[in-house]
């Protein structure tokens, strides 16, 4: 079965970590039996002086038509001067997500044996670790209105946000966590904020009838601020979390330095059917951009998640997992996770790497 990938570079580092990921998908086609066509497009920065928009129309049809979308990174510091909602950020990303209705947000925090000593937290408690955040992406406080910045009538600015959730949004997020937890080990913690927000009292709720549908899983409950204290405390108590846009927003970032490097860490954005869009979790890093110095590891990871989740190839998956592992257990590292005794390589070299590697595996196999 053939499959259409539409490429969204986008800005700063994402054309160097994409072509990394194109690289090994371009292995996966002529060595392995992948059957994938690759389009391209323009979004972000790259798009806006290009067209005058973020998210051109053309990219939006491409993306809607299209069996998965790999998506780099957007914005810098040369676009901040735009109005909000032309900065790259705001302007394409997000519409992207709310036009896919791209509702769940999968963010794997998993710390390889070969990168333990780069971790922020001692060694003892991040080996093995591996946390899967289920984060929802196109309600709460990020959409909901009213927002903006008013006046009041005593002339102060007031700034206004609002946290809303339906229950249909929060079930469907709930669904899609206590699915995840099944093809894991069963265990889910549910983070809100229900001592405080009443949507979160929702929250709460929704899930507890959800988790009906799914006796084999063992659900627990906890205030995000306790949910970030014993992130860093004991992190390997947790298997799946699920939770709102903004607290996953954040738990999310913070499970990230768990690993060592955000720069090792992919994540998948799917709708309702298993469409996605696949990026790395990290920015756009315009203060490197172009050096050779970026981690493509996270991009090419965000690729293997696509042929797990949107194509239905978790043996093609599998072998891109396979040979990140394998370079790292080479020592090849580039400098957001070099340390004393392994081999600092380029954004170029790490990406020719996983090809190799991909290679032995080709090799390997004809042997067995």
């Amino acid at each position: 079965m053939s499959h259409n990938v539409l490429v969204l570079a986008g800005d700063g580092i994402g054309p160097e970590i994409m072509a990394e990921a194109e690289k090994v998908l371009a292995c996966l086609t002529r060595d392995h039996g992948l059957d994938i066509s690759m389009d391209h497009a323009l979004a972000g920065g790259a798009a806006y002086d290009d067209c005058g928009t973020p998210l051109p129309e053309e990219t939006l049809q491409k993306a809607l038509a299209c069996d998965a979308v790999l998506f780099g990174a957007v914005g810098g510091p040369k676009w901040d001067g735009l109005p909000r909602e032309l900065r790259p950020e705001r302007g394409a990303l997000l519409p992207l997500r709310s036009e896919l209705a791209l509702f769940a947000n999968l963010r794997p925090a998993l710390t390889y044996p070969q990168l333990v000593a780069a971790s922020s937290l001692k060694p003892e408690l991040v080996s093995g670790l591996d946390i899967m955040i289920v984060r929802e992406l196109t309600g709460g406080i990020y959409f909901a209105e009213p927002r903006g910045i008013n006046t009041a009538e005593s002339g102060e600015r007031v700034g206004i946000n609002t946290l809303r959730y339906t229950e249909t949004e929060i079930r469907r997020i709930a669904h899609t966590a206590f699915r995840v937890a099944m093809q894991r080990v069963k265990r889910l913690c549910s983070v809100d904020k229900e001592n405080v927000l009443e949507a979160t009292v929702l929250w709460r709720e929704v899930v507890m009838e959800t988790a009906a549908g799914y006796p084999e899983v063992e659900l627990q409950h906890l205030l995000v601020d306790n949910a970030a204290m014993q992130l860093v405390r004991r992190p390997k108590q947790f298997d799946v979390i699920v939770t709102t846009n903004m607290f996953g927003d954040i738990l999310s970032d913070l499970a990230s330095m768990l690993s060592g490097s955000i720069g090792m860490l992919p994540s998948a954005s799917l709708d309702e059917n298993g469409k996605g869009l696949y990026e790395p979790i990290h920015g756009s890093a315009p203060d490197i951009a172009g050096k050779g110095l970026a981690n493509p590891l996270a991009m090419i990871l965000s690729a293997a998640m696509m042929l797990r989740w949107s194509l239905g190839l978790p043996e093609q998956a599998d072998r891109v997992e396979n040979a990140v592992k394998s370079v790292l257990e080479q020592g090849l590292r580039t400098v957001d996770i070099h340390t004393q005794g392994t081999e600092k390589v380029s954004t170029s070299q790490m990406g020719d790497a996983v090809v190799r590697a991909l290679g032995e595996q080709t090799i390997n196999g004809m042997q067995a």
